[in-house]
């Protein structure tokens, strides 16, 4: 083949792909004929950059070209469909909100509605049924006043510019008028009453009428037989509790001379303020109840009770021959007409009395604030013990401080009352220091003495068992007139009395009992008095 004219190695390979055809002549131009096998046409000129004998190659970069600028159109074409659907989503939303908005408007002035409905249906409520709060829970009204007052109407046209916090309202709103409708409906004309101003409420009832209409449920009936004075005829009766009327005091108050129209003499107790500073009308109500429950005869008598304008008074028998303690303290010759025996009867009866109170009364009565002032005297010089069932006014706040001190002081007071502990053996202790007061005629403490001998129980204890200290403790005023053996069982009493430790003083039965043995063995002198007493 090498010997072929012209005859060309490096033409167009035979596993080449088919040549792309040369561009269209114009029409006007006459075909022209194919060139020979081999041969390139006259006036084809290569591309630029391209060898001629590397046409090959041709076809491959245009194929390349193409396909990028597809890509490149393809890529245009998403972009620009994207934002056209973008902005028809906006523009449905918009409207979708635009629909919404109204419904939702419409929804809060319904609840707006309803919220005043039940706000004018609880002060209607409150006005007919003062302890009714209302036709909603407390909680409920709070929520829906919240939701009310956090959204203005202002705030619409805010709204739309948050989208995504309208569902969520449109959600609650609609719970709570899911809620409401629980309620009964009304119609136009019925709410259109209800948010009518109501009619201002009627003036409150004078508190006086309140007591009366509605008594209480702690106010106990008087059940006892004491009868009730006013201020104004104590007032007459003690000629306005004048001081020429006073007949004594103490810590819970003070006693006057009360003389009825009648001639009947009575004693009237003014409480103290600082008494009561923890007793109401109920409390006094059931203290004069009690009071009246405890009926004996070496007990005062409560006559009556006074309890007007924040005043507390307490109405008792009178006796006439004062208190112990002025008998034996204040009138010389009174005090001479206190014999031995007449001392043992003084003695027997107070001891009755606080027998009665801590054995026979149910419940026990402690009396709290034994003492000579509070043993009175009638005319045949019986005794009659004051003060009993007053012990709720002594315990009361200052007035016990001050009982307490008082009692200490005057040499009456057990050793446990100074760690405020008082008991029923409290109370024989100090009938043990008024039985030393009738042994010596001393006061129970006496500031004008020596200083060893300033109180009664100290200065005595130690001479009580011997018989010679004894005989010159007993008082002059009786002369050397009393028995010895009868002085001996009587100091002996004393001493189991005043023992310091509660637990080793005898019971006041017990009491009553070894007074009554020492006068059986006294002989028939002292028999009528065992026999007065034995009943």
């Amino acid at each position: 083949m090498l010997n072929i004219p012209n005859f060309r190695k490096d033409g167009n390979p035979f596993n080449s792909t088919i040549a792309p055809l040369p561009p269209p002549t114009s029409p006007l131009s006459p075909t022209r004929a194919p060139p020979p096998s081999g041969t390139p046409p006259s006036g084809w000129v290569p591309p630029s950059g391209q060898a001629p004998g590397k046409r090959a190659d041709g076809p491959s970069a245009a194929e390349g070209s193409g396909t990028e600028g597809k890509k490149k159109f393809l890529t245009t074409k998403r972009v620009v469909w994207i934002s056209i659907a973008v902005v028809i989503s906006f523009i449905v939303l918009v409207l979708v909100c635009l629909l919404l908005i109204p419904k939702c408007t419409r929804r809060r002035e319904e609840a707006d509605e309803i919220f005043k409905r039940h706000q004018v249906g609880a002060y209607r409520g409150n006005r007919e049924h003062p302890g009714d709060e209302g036709s909603l829970p407390t909680n409920h009204m709070d929520k829906v006043s919240q939701e009310v007052n956090t959204r203005p109407k202002d705030d619409v046209w805010a709204g739309t510019r948050r989208m995504g916090a309208i569902p969520k309202l449109w959600n609650e709103q609609e719970k709570n008028v899911q809620r409401m409708g629980t309620e009964p409906k009304l119609h136009e004309h019925e709410i259109e009453m209800m948010l009518t101003p109501p009619p201002p409420p009627p003036p409150p009832a004078p508190p006086a009428d309140i007591p009366r209409a509605k008594p209480s449920a702690r106010t106990p009936k008087l059940s006892s037989s004491a009868r009730s004075f006013t201020i104004a005829t104590l007032q007459q009766y003690t000629n306005s509790f004048s001081q020429e009327s006073l007949i004594g005091g103490g810590m819970l108050g003070s006693v006057y001379r009360a003389e009825l129209p009648d001639g009947k003499v009575l004693a009237v107790k003014k409480l103290d303020k600082r008494a009561l500073s923890q007793q109401n009308d109920v409390d006094f109500i059931e203290l004069v109840n009690n009071i009246d429950r405890i009926r004996h005869a070496h007990v005062v008598e409560l006559v009556g009770y006074c309890a007007e304008h924040g005043q507390r008074l307490l109405i008792y028998e009178y006796c006439s021959n004062g208190s112990l303690q002025d008998a034996l303290h204040s009138d010389d010759d009174f005090k001479k007409k206190l014999s031995w025996n007449t001392r043992i009867h003084m003695a027997l009866g107070a001891a009755r009395a606080l027998e009665y109170l801590h054995e026979v009364c149910h419940p026990p009565v402690v009396h709290r604030n034994f003492k000579a002032a509070n043993v009175l005297l009638d005319e045949e010089l019986n005794v009659h013990v004051s003060d009993c069932g007053l012990a709720p006014l002594i315990s009361s706040g200052s007035v016990s401080q001050l009982s307490g001190q008082i009692l200490t002081a005057y040499g009456y007071g057990a050793p446990e009352f100074e760690s405020g502990i008082y008991t029923s053996q409290s109370d024989v202790y100090s009938f043990g220091v008024v039985m030393l007061e009738l042994l010596t005629g001393r006061k129970s403490h006496d500031k004008t003495r020596s200083r060893v001998e300033q109180f009664l129980v100290r200065w005595a204890i130690p001479q009580l068992h011997d018989i010679d200290a004894l005989s010159r403790m007993v008082d002059p005023s009786l002369d050397g007139q009393y028995p010895a053996k009868s002085l001996s069982h009587f100091a002996d009493i004393i001493s189991r009395c005043v023992q310091s430790e509660p637990e080793f003083r005898p019971p006041m039965s017990e009491v009553v009992q070894d007074l009554l043995d020492m006068i059986r063995r006294e002989g028939p002198s002292n028999e009528s008095i065992g026999a007065k007493f034995m009943s």
